[in-house]
């Protein structure tokens, strides 16, 4: 190797390793993303307990539970959509259980047409999994209000504006009223690292190949 020669195989080493390293800390990435996903899953589908005394978000997160009681009150439309059917709301009310709380139930999707359809109360029982939605920024409009449309699930809001536990449970099967449910799942949360391990590894072949070009033209030339 000429003295020539001696950056560029530098360059192309050191650029190639650092590629490298970015897919396989991008399948890292990977394998951790997916355990966190398994373990989401595992607690979304667990058998249904008791709702808590007292919810903790860090610790009852996706908690599959079982609550009997009453739907109670108005309802609050939350803007949404849903694939092959469209834009529509998600129903949000106040649910009193047998023993007397107040938590917020998420029943599910409407379309718009079914926005004033009446949906009186009515006691049941609700399977589901409690929540606590990050769906809120600074770039997230307030509440239209006097329309009933809010933009976003905010806990804490919604839970001053119907008077209950700052608690959302999501119910994972039909509970009436021409209302779908739409379960708590992991299909929201992205898990893109195998591709961009992918698009790394290319890089480090692309980058390596181009490097051993340039080293055979700097060669050709020197001869």
């Amino acid at each position: 190797m000429t003295r020539r020669m001696i950056v560029p195989a530098l360059f192309g080493v050191v650029g190639t390793g650092l590629l490298l390293w970015l897919g396989f800390w991008q399948l890292e990435r990977l394998e951790w993303k997916q355990a966190f996903l398994d373990d989401i899953n595992a607690r979304i589908h667990a058998d249904p307990v008791a709702l808590p005394a007292a919810p903790d978000e860090a610790r009852d997160k996706f908690l599959a539970v079982q609550v009997p009681g009453r739907i109670e009150g108005p309802e609050i439309h939350v803007l949404a959509s849903r694939k092959q059917v469209g834009p529509g709301y998600k129903v949000i009310v106040a649910f009193v259980t047998d023993d007397g709380r107040r938590i917020l139930l998420d029943r599910g999707f409407i379309p718009i047409p079914a926005k004033n359809a009446l949906r009186p109360d009515k006691p049941l029982t609700v399977v589901g999994n409690l929540h606590w939605p990050d769906e809120t920024d600074s770039y997230t409009p307030p509440p239209d209000i006097g329309a009933n449309i809010w933009f976003a699930r905010d806990v804490e809001k919604l839970a001053e504006t119907l008077g209950t536990e700052p608690v959302l449970l999501m119910a994972s099967s039909d509970t009436g009223d021409g209302v779908e449910a739409y379960p708590v799942s992991t299909e929201g949360i992205p898990n893109d690292h195998l591709n961009y391990a992918i698009t790394w590894f290319l890089m480090a072949a692309v980058w390596f190949g181009m490097t051993l070009y340039l080293l055979w033209r700097i060669k050709r030339r020197t001869n």
